[in-house]
């Protein structure tokens, strides 16, 4: 049984009675965790019983592909429907499932933790053509479902969050929904005595100063602005920030230009090139990007990606300084800039 992306949380919270293993893979290996244990919870309320809670591996069920029909058919000492928990799965344990779902034993739930599967994925074949199981993808937030994370996570913090600083923080997050988890947290914590959070709030918890002055060092480069390039290397200096921490976003930011800018010489809108990627653009900083994508051709793009690459190579293997190549590299690119 396939369950669309769209549907895993609600289906989770009420899966079948008539499903007894399910399979939950994906790129977000935090949401994978997530609905792992919020499925195995609808079972058993405290996942380090281990009269009920069972935990396998790949290699243990390759070494013993028995073990899986053991365990599923066992009987808690205590009562109860268990769980067995398979972590790491993979595609060489796809005849071993074919085989228990064909004919299961006992009444446990099988919960599979896996990665990001293909959909030739002989694993994933094997739970969604099967009538007593389920494959739940777990794919990477989008910029509105994290927003709702966001605001349903704080609200269950006795919080609420105002617009800009939702917009903030969800720019910030969404890679990994373990993360997003944990970075909530800390904001709850950071928010003792107060109910609601402001922009200032997020950029106090979240924010990274040395990344964001980064940011602002790629945007100056970009758009050709001298003075203003001069001042963000100036402030990244003086935090002590290490030149492979401005030269890799740097990289970043200008392939990220180069794939906008590619999709829009394809037919593309420059605002749907731009929502594709990820992590988002932040939202102060779409206007700048924007007007770049404008200003750049392909081939210049290319040039400035190649020279941030020799940049790097020269920052670890010669003696030059590497806070002067790496300005030496950015001023060059927003020279290319102020010649478009």
């Amino acid at each position: 049984m396939i369950v669309k992306s769209g549907d895993a949380d609600r289906y989770v919270e009420r899966i079948p009675k008539t499903v007894v293993a399910a399979l939950i893979f994906g790129p977000d290996q935090g949401l994978v965790r997530e609905r792992a244990e919020a499925l195995a919870k609808t079972i058993v309320s405290d996942l380090r019983d281990p009269f009920r809670v069972t935990e396998l591996d790949e290699a243990t069920l390759n070494a013993d592909k028995a073990r899986l029909a053991d365990e599923a058919a066992a009987i808690s000492m205590l009562g109860g429907r268990r769980v067995v928990r398979v972590r790491g799965a993979g595609n060489s344990l796809a005849g071993v499932f074919d085989t228990f779902l064909d004919d299961p034993k006992g009444d446990a739930l099988v919960i599979v933790e896996a990665g990001d599967l293909a959909k030739s994925s002989s694993l994933r074949k094997v739970f969604e053509g099967a009538g007593n199981a389920a494959a739940i993808p777990c794919y990477a937030d989008t910029a509105q479902s994290i927003a709702a994370v966001l605001r349903h996570a704080l609200k269950t913090e006795g919080l609420t969050i105002a617009p800009e600083a939702l917009d903030d923080a969800a720019a910030r997050l969404g890679s990994d929904r373990g993360i997003t988890r944990r970075e909530v947290e800390k904001l709850a914590l950071y928010m003792h005595g107060k109910k609601h959070v402001e922009l200032a709030d997020v950029r106090a918890v979240m924010g990274d100063e040395s990344e964001i002055r980064a940011e602002e060092a790629c945007d100056a480069a970009g758009e050709g602005d001298l003075p203003r390039l001069d001042l963000a290397l100036e402030r990244l200096w003086s935090e002590d920030a290490s030149p492979t921490a401005i030269l890799r976003p740097a990289l970043s930011h200008f392939q990220r230009l180069l794939q906008v800018k590619a999709a829009s010489a394809a037919g593309e809108s420059v605002e749907t090139a731009m929502k594709r990627g990820w992590p988002q653009i932040h939202f102060t900083r779409t206007t700048s990007f924007k007007a770049q994508v404008s200003r750049w051709s392909e081939e210049a793009l290319l040039d400035a990606c190649d020279l941030l690459f020799e940049t790097e190579a020269l920052t670890r293997t010669t003696a030059i300084p590497a806070e002067v190549v790496t300005s030496r590299a950015l001023f060059t690119i927003a020279a290319m800039a102020r010649r478009r």
